[in-house]
C-alpha cells in the first residue's frame, strides 16, 4: 500500500499548546504507511478578500499547497467560547476559496483540561467541514478529557488514550484508501 499523507493542523498559536504537541504525537501512533505532517498557522494572515484580490499571501498559498499535497486533514481544535478555535477558522476560510477543501477526507480532534475534551468546538468544527462538502470521518470520534496530564514531551503518556489515537489513525487511513478507490 503506498504512503498515505497526512496534513495535521493544530487550532493553536501557543508555543506550549496542547494541541501543537497532540499533533506531534500523532506521527509516532500512526500505521506505517501514513506519514503526517504538521502545518502551523502562524503566518496566516486573518482572512480578508482585498488581500485575496490581490493573490494570496505566501504563507496562505504555503498551507494552500500542502492541503494539495495530502491525501487527508487532521484538524486538531482546542474549544473557545463553545466553539472552534479562531485560528483554525481562519485557516479554514482561507483554504476553502476555489472549492480546494471539497470532498476532501478529513477528521477532527480536540482535547481539554476539562472532562468533556473540547466537544463543543469540535462540533462547530465538524459542523464547517460538513458545510464546505468534505468527507468527514464520523466516527469514531475523538475528544481526549483531562488532556494536560495525559501529553509530556509532544508523547501521548497515558496507554489507553495512545492505544485508541492510533485505532482512530487506521480507522482515518481506511477512510481516506475507501474514498480513493
Amino acid at each position: 500500500m503506498e504512503k498515505i499523507k497526512v496534513l495535521a493542523i493544530p487550532g493553536s498559536l501557543r508555543e506550549k499548546s496542547l494541541h501543537r504537541q497532540l499533533v506531534r504525537a500523532l506521527s509516532d501512533l500512526a500505521p506505517e504507511n501514513m506519514e503526517i505532517t504538521i502545518f502551523e498557522l502562524h503566518d496566516v494572515p486573518v482572512y480578508n478578500q482585498d488581500i485575496e484580490a490581490e493573490g494570496f499571501p505566501p504563507a496562505v498559498q504555503a498551507l494552500r499547497d500542502a492541503i494539495e499535497a495530502s491525501d487527508g486533514l487532521i484538524f486538531a481544535t482546542p474549544e473557545f467560547n463553545g466553539s472552534m478555535s479562531g485560528v483554525i477558522k481562519n485557516g479554514i476560510d482561507w483554504a476553502s476559496r476555489q472549492g480546494l477543501l471539497g470532498k476532501r477526507p478529513v477528521t477532527a480532534i480536540s482535547g481539554s483540561p476539562g472532562s468533556l475534551g473540547a466537544t463543543k468546538g469540535q462540533e462547530s468544527l465538524r459542523a464547517c467541514l460538513n458545510h464546505l462538502g468534505m468527507y468527514v470521518l464520523a466516527r469514531p470520534s475523538l475528544a481526549i478529557p483531562k488532556m494536560n496530564d495525559k501529553l509530556e514531551d509532544n508523547t501521548i503518556t497515558d496507554e489507553a488514550t495512545a492505544k485508541f489515537v492510533s485505532q482512530w489513525l487506521e480507522t482515518f487511513r481506511d477512510w481516506i484508501v475507501q474514498l480513493n478507490k
